[in-house]
């Protein structure tokens, strides 16, 4: 069974992170506390967004909504990963390889775009601070969202089905710990220049349109910025950019490593451990990253904590 006529395997071997069992053993405890941190941290913040009142603006909407991505995100690959640390055969089927493929390429799209939307809500907060409430308005900020999520989905079914047309008729490791497109294509015995461009123009025009919108927009904050007049205010405005901007210079930095390298400095082996940030770690750091240096935040935990320490009472 397979997507495409060429194709007659059926399913597909992870080589993993490593083959050593001693080393399997401790990052599977490390990468265990790894997922929880992050399950809990992303969960925890969407919950406290929902029951905070004061943080019911379109600032953390946007952040809830990361912090969504990033959860789906680790969740697609992270769980598979630490199930196939037990494994001695990490084997995958054709369909669960596709869809992981799907989810994975969908969750990054879309963090892409929400990434470069909070610049332009955080422009439009400290450039037209007196219109932010008319210029972002609810019904605005739902469809921002609604459509990262819908062209994020159509990406990551197009890079799926171009990627699982191909021809794998020869071996079936995947040299890699998930499914994904370099070391798929890696494997196939069919013409894979059309998907190897597709691969190079699609994330590429990803990652370069949105960080063109974070770009322009933080110029614009600079600016304006920079034009504030007490030293006070120029650091409150500052302030609520940075999380944002540490955020963003993670996340983009380890995209661009990944995938806009010219293929002579390709390496799977470096792209694999590169992987385990971008897919693990990133998503454990952005909630810790918004969570400690946003004021807000810390005040909504604080008054949530309180109220459930009374009510346990």
């Amino acid at each position: 069974m397979a997507w495409g006529n060429y194709s007659v395997v059926s399913g597909f071997i992870l080589y993993g992170l490593t083959d050593d069992p001693e080393l399997q053993l401790i990052l599977f405890g490390v990468f265990l506390v790894v997922y929880f941190v992050s399950v809990l941290g992303n969960l925890g913040l969407i919950i406290l967004i929902q029951v905070s009142p004061p943080l019911h603006t379109p600032m953390y909407f946007f952040l809830s909504h990361l912090a969504c991505v990033d959860f789906c995100f680790t969740s697609s690959v992270t769980p598979n990963m630490l199930i196939n640390f037990w494994q001695e055969v990490k084997s995958i089927t054709f369909y669960a390889c596709a869809v992981q493929l799907c989810c994975f390429v969908t969750f990054v799209v879309s963090e892409l775009y929400l990434l470069s939307i909070m610049a332009y809500d955080r422009y439009v907060a400290i450039c037209n601070p007196l219109l932010y409430v008319i210029l972002m308005p609810r019904k605005l900020c739902v469809q921002m969202i609604a459509s990262t999520y819908v062209y994020g989905f159509s990406v990551g079914l197009v890079q799926a089905v171009s990627t699982f047309q191909l021809s794998f008729c020869g071996s079936k490791l995947v040299n890699h710990f998930y499914c994904d497109d370099v070391p798929l294509v890696a494997l196939a015995c069919s013409d894979t220049h059309v998907k190897e461009l597709l691969l190079l123009i699609i994330a590429g025009f990803n990652t370069l349109c949105s960080l063109v919108i974070v770009v322009i927009s933080y110029a614009f904050i600079l600016s304006a910025i920079l034009r504030i007049q007490s030293a006070e205010g120029r650091k409150k405005a500052f302030s609520t950019c940075a999380s944002h901007l540490t955020s963003i210079t993670i996340f983009y930095g380890t995209v661009i490593f990944m995938y806009l390298q010219p293929k002579s400095s390709h390496s799977l082996h470096t792209d694999k451990f590169a992987s385990v940030f971008y897919v693990v770690m990133i998503p454990m750091l952005n909630p810790l990253i918004y969570s400690l240096r946003n004021q807000e935040v810390k005040n909504a935990l604080k008054k949530v904590t309180e109220k459930l320490c009374l009510a346990l009472r």
